[in-house]
């Protein structure tokens, strides 16, 4: 039987915290386990040992440690509402670690396989990508998404006239946590922007503000960039599923290589955290690398 307070818990998170439906559901599922955990017993009850051995339970049911470390998340969340109601006077998940995990390296282009997907098709469009101005569209899409580092939230809620300024070549975006950035927008972008600007009043409809439209003549979503571009790419013969966010990782491993500038990648991709970016000081190591292996010569047996 579940425990009175969690959906106390909950709604106290959905109406003073504004937490989404997605967020709602996902702690709904993690403190379901901890309601399994205490089989009848008190939440408010728990000792540390217990929620201990309910993480080993998850980590040996082969739950992903990211998993785990959420769930965690949860529950530390919930004892530190109970203790702020003076229904417990510790919160008994605040000494507990989740398992570590390997920190997956995201998936960047090389330099030749960028230029290979932006080079404009020399051919007539396949049937998936039909008609010019829709093409003229992409390129513009695309080449601002490399150009700026933007992420695909940012790129389709810009809105035209507002943060593009092709006379100067910056884009402004309001990121996560509400924050503003303005990065530059490179000439190849400008040019592609330019020519889409061009078009862009076959696709209008009334007094739609959004800068990349859809055949409707309303704001591209998400998920049709993401078609678009798994077309593109496929169609320019890349090798390899390219989705926006890995246009975003290749900004900012090849602006890294050349630059060797974290802080500035820091600001134009607009991480809170400089350990957020060090990441791509990897992926630049295994650029080198990889030059080393084919140049050196002792560096493998030939």
């Amino acid at each position: 039987m579940a425990d009175s307070s969690v959906e106390h818990f909950l709604t106290e998170l959905a109406i003073q915290r504004g937490a989404s439906p997605h967020t709602l559901a996902a702690y709904r599922r993690d403190l379901a386990r901890l309601t399994a955990l205490a089989a009848g017993v008190e939440l408010a009850s728990l000792k540390p040992l217990q929620l201990r051995r309910g993480l080993m339970a998850l980590h040996a049911r082969s739950l992903a440690p990211r998993s785990i470390a959420r769930t965690l998340s949860a529950w530390r969340s919930y004892y530190a509402w109970l203790a702020r109601r003076g229904a417990i006077a510790l919160n008994p998940a605040d000494g507990l670690r989740p398992p570590k995990r390997a920190r997956a390296l995201p998936k960047a282009l090389g330099i030749d396989q960028t230029a290979a997907l932006l080079d404009r098709p020399s051919v007539e469009p396949a049937a998936g990508l039909q008609s010019e101005p829709l093409q003229v569209r992409d390129a513009a899409l695309f080449e601002l998404l490399y150009s700026s580092g933007l992420r695909l939230s940012e790129l389709v809620s810009l809105d035209w006239p507002g943060g593009l300024d092709l006379a100067t070549g910056e884009v402004t975006v309001t990121g996560k946590r509400r924050k503003t950035r303005t990065v530059p927008v490179g000439d190849k972008a400008r040019a592609a922007l330019e020519a889409w600007l061009a078009v862009r009043p076959q696709f209008l409809r009334g007094e739609e503000a959004a800068l990349f439209l859809g055949r409707n003549g309303t704001r591209l979503t998400p998920r049709q960039v993401e078609s678009r571009l798994a077309q593109w790419a496929q169609r320019q013969g890349v090798g390899v599923h390219v989705h926006p966010h890995m246009l975003r990782h290749s900004f900012a491993s090849h602006v890294l290589q050349s630059s060797g500038d974290l802080r500035a990648v820091q600001e134009m991709l607009g991480h809170a955290s400089i350990a957020a970016t060090q990441i791509y000081t990897h992926l630049d190591f295994q650029h080198l690398a990889k030059i080393y292996d084919a140049a050196h010569p002792r560096a493998r047996s030939k």
